[in-house]
């Protein structure tokens, strides 16, 4: 429901501005229509759960799953990017090092 509140909110903000362009406004009311339609139909849908609770779910299409969230992109400096990859090959030839040390050891028993 936050969501409706926000896109309520930016809708009286830009009123208020009263913009040149209704573009931005026509296309946040049309959001928050649909998102009014999807948050009465997920009441709908469990309020439908809740009056067949005991009863064995009938076979129905199955629904998309959410979209799963995008990586984002880590926007590095050169300057910084060559200061990790500095830092890691150091941390690489630590770890290669302890490895090889570790085998010598052992063998010296």
């Amino acid at each position: 429901m936050k969501k409706l509140k926000s896109l309520r909110k930016r809708i009286r903000r830009l009123e208020s501005r009263l913009q040149k362009s209704g573009n931005k406004l026509a296309k946040l009311k049309q959001k928050l229509g649909a998102a009014e339609t999807a948050a009465a139909t997920a009441k709908s849908k469990s309020a439908a759960r809740r009056g067949r609770a005991g009863k064995k779910p009938a076979a129905t299409v199955k629904e998309p799953s959410a979209r799963k969230k995008v990586k984002r992109k880590l926007n590095l400096t050169p300057e910084r990017r060559a200061q990790l990859a500095e830092t890691m090959r150091a941390r690489w030839a630590a770890k290669r090092a302890a490895a090889t040390s570790a085998q010598s050891s052992p063998s010296g028993q």
